[in-house]
């Protein structure tokens, strides 16, 4: 199935790089956000790639086309260095579409934008450029399949914890708490996507948010709830956070590196 990535947006709470770089180029280790993204849905055997383009895209093309593969794969270097034989291989067998979508286009339209792309596809794949996760894809595809909903995406749970506050008619306070991670799920992307999606995005519409609403009053939306890891690139402190884990050797969401699919 091919696969739509969202590229294109501002990064804004990113500053510390996204003002010289786009989100999904920010590194984990030394590869890009997206890589591990893509590298994700590679290792369950979908290597078509969408990516839909649009702050800084010439650089997330730039990337690709000047691709190192030593960087990440075993390699024997003879005669100085001017012969380079890879013992492995990333991104050989991936189809990467770039297609540009507009600096300033929400999500819904990134996606009608790259329609084309799609004919002939009765289900796809998409998702946001900056979240990972060890899901078991194959097990949460075959159940969207078996849901035939027209747009299915992964409830996770909040790793943040929020104080709640109940107030009177006044406005006094009269409770405070916190609200924990089991009270609410959020939307963690991954979606699994039929053609009928478009019939719901109106021009200029996001995603997830009247089309969402429509089909959630058809029954057709399903979130599939999902308690395993799942951590987005939002803040600088997340990218620290997630520079951490890769140098501690704990990686979850490099699911290539353990049980094969």
């Amino acid at each position: 199935m091919k696969v739509v990535l969202f590229c294109g947006g501002l990064g804004t709470r990113l500053r510390e790089h996204s003002d010289t770089i786009p989100k999904p180029l920010v590194t984990i280790g030394y590869r890009p956000i997206i890589w591990h993204l893509m590298k994700y849905y590679a290792h369950f055997g979908h290597k078509e790639f969408i990516l839909c383009l649009g702050y800084r895209g010439d650089m997330i093309k730039e990337f690709f086309l000047n691709y190192h593969e030593c960087m990440s794969n075993d390699f024997v270097m003879t005669n100085g260095g001017k012969d380079i034989r890879l013992l492995s291989s990333d991104i050989d067998d991936w189809k990467i579409t770039f297609v540009e979508t507009g600096l300033h286009a929400n999500i819904g339209q990134r996606l009608v934008a790259v329609r084309e792309h799609l004919d002939g596809d009765e289900v796809f794949l998409a998702n946001y450029s900056d979240g990972l996760s060890d899901l078991p894809f194959e097990d949460y595809l075959n159940t969207c399949l078996e849901k035939d909903a027209i747009a299915s995406f992964v409830g996770i749970q909040s790793m943040q914890s929020f104080h709640a506050v109940h107030t009177d008619k006044e406005g006094m306070a009269i409770q405070f708490g916190q609200v924990s991670e089991s009270d609410f799920w959020i939307n963690g992307g991954y979606f699994v996507l039929k053609q009928e999606i478009f019939d719901h995005i109106k021009e200029g519409e996001e995603l997830v948010e009247n089309p969402f609403r429509r089909l959630m009053g058809e029954r057709q939306l399903y979130c599939h709830r999902y308690n395993g890891f799942w951590q987005c690139m939002d803040t600088f402190k997340d990218k620290i956070d997630f520079d951490r884990q890769y140098a501690r050797g704990h990686s979850p969401w490099q699911v290539w590196n353990s049980i094969k699919p």
